[in-house]
């Protein structure tokens, strides 16, 4: 909270020094504070600046913490795996980096494949590491029909019920996710959050 990356790191390499659980350090220390920051973020109490900062100390924590834990250990705390990028065509990633970090301190599993993602390589990751959820941003206007070039993929490979699609950005609209065939529409981060979490919950 204090937006500060190589003290979130030193505090998470101090805490696992003391022989405590990395599993706590990551859900009451990491993940509460950037739930904290978005919070105020959401009531106007900090700015974007702020919010991607303390992204970045998440992050930079994380990176001890998630080191010091088993395979079967992340499988267990995980809340579901998201595959995550700005669709092909597009380099904006502001508003899909801040998606993956708050995905991550909710308890997902999060794969950010960056900018320029072409729906294959969406799909191959997907594939790749079991996810539930593909989740794709754009920006631009002319970038988002590979959005819909993925989910005719998707059924086109007989895949399609594998996976929950979300789609946001600055291009897209609820109408648009809709005629797409998305499953989820995020029209900021807080929604984005909210959908991940609705659409996992509905599959148990």
């Amino acid at each position: 909270m204090n937006y500060d990356a190589n003290m979130a790191r030193t505090a998470a390499e101090e805490f696992l020094r003391g022989g405590f659980d990395p599993i706590h350090a990551i859900e009451e220390g990491l993940a509460k504070g950037v739930r904290e920051v978005g919070d105020q973020f959401e009531r106007g109490e900090v700015f974007l600046a702020e919010l991607m900062m303390a992204a970045e100390a998440l992050k930079a924590g994380m990176a001890v913490l998630q080191k010091a834990l088993s395979k079967t250990e992340l499988q267990e705390t995980k809340l579901g795996t998201v595959v995550i990028g700005t669709v092909e065509g597009d380099i904006h990633d502001i508003g899909k980096n801040l998606v993956a970090t708050m995905l991550l301190a909710q308890g997902f599993e999060v794969y950010d494949l960056g900018v320029n993602v072409s729906p294959f390589k969406f799909i191959e990751k997907a594939e790749e590491v079991k996810a539930g959820i593909i989740a794709m941003s754009a920006l631009l206007t002319s970038t988002r029909l590979s959005m819909y070039d993925l989910i005719q993929a998707l059924n086109d490979l007989n895949i399609r019920n594998k996976y929950k699609v979300i789609v946001g950005g600055a291009a897209v609209t609820s109408d648009f996710a809709k005629e797409i065939g998305a499953d989820g529409y995020g029209k900021d981060v807080t929604e984005a959050i909210k959908i991940a979490k609705q659409l996992v919950n509905a599959d148990k």
